[in-house]
């Protein structure tokens, strides 16, 4: 008789989305001691490179799974695709020439630097190099790419959401300036 943890592993590992799966395709990446460099990046709000290129990919092995799209090479670009190794925020990067053009240029630098590291196949460059559209003129050439992006643009989305959720009830100053928006906007309605 099995147990019930063993039991779950079997039912999460037979599922249709299966954790296990997208751990298996993205296991030789997220072992590597550049990528896991990633972690210690601030990205969006609280969130660090490695925390969001992650929920990227899982969105994207998801999405790309259930349409029956490359998976693989969609999770594995995705997973990549932040791979720029600097903190934009600060403007602390190795070449000082291109200031604040961080959206523009990061797909260029993250591409070399995964690259140098791993060989990649035609969908994963061009998710790495193309997941920044509408931002950038360059049009994705895969449905693959074009996954990546909005799964990026979601994730981003939601980073800062919850970020400012969390300071909205954890700070006195921001509860009560919410308390005072939502009596205007319930005395208006």
């Amino acid at each position: 008789m099995l147990d019930y943890e063993s039991k779950e592993k079997m039912l999460i590992s037979t599922e249709k989305y299966s954790y296990y799966e997208f751990m298996y395709i993205i296991q030789d990446l997220i072992k590597h001691p550049i990528v896991r460099r990633m972690k210690v990046f601030n990205q969006h709000a609280n969130t660090n490179c490695y925390q969001h290129c992650m929920q990227v990919a899982y969105y994207t092995y998801i999405v790309c799974k259930y349409l029956h799209l490359d998976y693989i090479s969609a999770t594995r670009g995705a997973m990549l695709h932040d791979l720029f190794l600097y903190d934009w925020h600060n403007h602390a990067r190795p070449d000082k020439k291109w200031n604040n053009q961080h959206a523009f240029l990061h797909p260029k630098i993250a591409l070399k630097n995964a690259n140098e590291i791993f060989d990649l196949n035609a969908i994963e460059q061009d998710v790495i190099l193309n997941h920044m559209w509408p931002v950038t003129i360059k049009f994705p050439h895969f449905r693959e790419t074009v996954i990546v992006t909005f799964a990026d643009k979601y994730s981003a989305c939601r980073e800062t959401f919850y970020y400012i959720i969390k300071l909205l009830h954890t700070k006195k100053f921001y509860k009560y300036a919410y308390v005072f928006l939502s009596l205007i906007v319930f005395r208006i309605i």
